[in-house]
């Protein structure tokens, strides 16, 4: 790339893209390749945001940044493995190999998609990284390459059309076809898989399944890891995680999750608590009553309560001001100042628009009301506030 287009690159990082496009740039820049690295950025902005600043860089199409992984997420997951080698074996951006890389002395890069593997000898050179990079299958690759102390690989969740898949089996590799020959080939396999994906059916059809990471970024559900350990037999660890907030992490098993007497409460007490949404994901909802001392609310509402500040609790906390029954009253006493406020519903037979529209209340981020159903199944509308701890947590994103 020469400078006259890093410059116009440089200069036009925060345009909009299609109409950048109807534009005359200067002489010499190169406006197809600016274009693209001008709107890859934008989206590794958010993501990996030292891949996005370094203008050196290449990056491919809208496709491969949309599947990466954030810088955190991937720097999560290089935290869980280390060995003296690894194989990536769905290279895409390159941006989990090469967090990956860092814990091992040699790293290979597998990618079917050749512009993407001239792209990753690029940026690995730039990033100063010696990872060797393979222009083939993950299929082939398995067919020659010698025995990995661990193997990466996060399956295209596309088909040939296009269309987003969820499935592992329409995935590309198909990992549940693959598993004996990469038990195989490494000791330790972890699978990165779409948090839309149904745990229990995954775990029904991977074999050898030590942990499931649930991983949320900023109170985002991102990804799902499943660790493959050859010839462990044991139930799976779940572990939940919500990352770069400071929360504390949850393990348990299924079993703990099926076996556990929840804790119900008998009204809305002074706080509110919201699961952060890798525990939703994941089913931790009676265990939450017995690790941290709150009270679920209904069986079905997924909300907790505490008398007393719960500091460590893994999601958002709000101060209740009040609660009242939902009925035609309720506005004119519970919420008799209220004309914005953030709404939500939680096992309540109204949608948020339909609430607003009922209630008459605008969009605001000052007051917080929880429409929800009560152990009595009793509708109620609680209004709460942020709490100073809450916003500390969540102002560090």
């Amino acid at each position: 790339m020469n400078e006259i287009t890093k410059q116009f690159i440089r200069e036009n990082l925060n345009a909009d893209v299609p109409t950048l496009a109807l534009k005359k740039a200067p002489v010499g820049t190169d406006v197809s390749l600016a274009l693209r690295q001008i709107a890859a950025r934008q989206l590794l902005q958010k993501k990996v945001a030292s891949w996005a600043d370094n203008e050196d860089l290449l990056f491919p199409a809208h496709l491969s940044i949309e599947q990466c992984s954030s810088e955190a997420a991937a720097r999560y997951k290089a935290s869980l493995l280390q060995g003296d080698t690894l194989v990536d074996l769905t290279g895409g951006l390159g941006i989990d190999s090469y967090y990956l890389s860092q814990r091992f002395q040699q790293s290979d890069y597998v990618e079917r998609q050749t512009e993407l593997c001239d792209l990753a000898r690029h940026n690995f050179a730039v990033l100063d990284t010696d990872i060797k990079v393979w222009n083939e299958t993950a299929e082939d690759y398995l067919k020659h390459c010698e025995s990995k102390d661990c193997i990466f690989v996060d399956p295209a969740r596309r088909d040939e059309q296009g269309r987003k898949t969820v499935s592992i089996a329409e995935c590309t590799p198909d990992v549940t076809a693959l598993q004996d020959e990469l038990l195989n080939k490494a000791a330790t396999v972890m699978v990165k898989l779409s948090p839309m994906l149904d745990i229990s059916k995954a775990l029904e059809e991977l074999r050898h399944v030590k942990e499931v990471h649930v991983v949320a970024v900023a109170n985002e559900c991102k990804e799902l890891d499943f660790i493959i350990e050859r010839g462990y037999q044991g139930e799976a660890q779940m572990v939940c995680v919500n990352l770069t907030t400071g929360q504390p992490e949850v393990r348990f098993t299924l079993e703990e999750e099926r076996t556990c007497l929840c804790k119900m409460a008998d009204g809305v007490s002074n706080y509110l608590y919201e699961p952060h949404p890798a525990l939703m994901k994941a089913g931790c909802y009676k265990l939450l009553t017995n690790r941290f001392g709150v009270f679920k609310l209904h069986k079905n509402s997924n909300l907790y309560t505490s008398d007393r500040l719960i500091h460590d609790f893994p999601g958002r906390i709000f101060e209740v001001e009040g609660w009242a029954p939902y009925n035609k009253k309720v506005k004119q006493t519970l919420l008799v100042d209220v004309d914005k406020a953030s709404i939500a519903v939680r096992n309540f037979p109204l949608s948020v628009a339909e609430l607003r529209k009922t209630l008459k209340i605008g969009d605001g981020d000052e007051v917080y009301l929880f429409a929800t159903t009560l152990k009595g199944e009793n509708k109620v509308v609680i209004r709460t506030k942020k709490t100073a701890f809450d916003e500390a947590v969540f102002l560090s994103y």
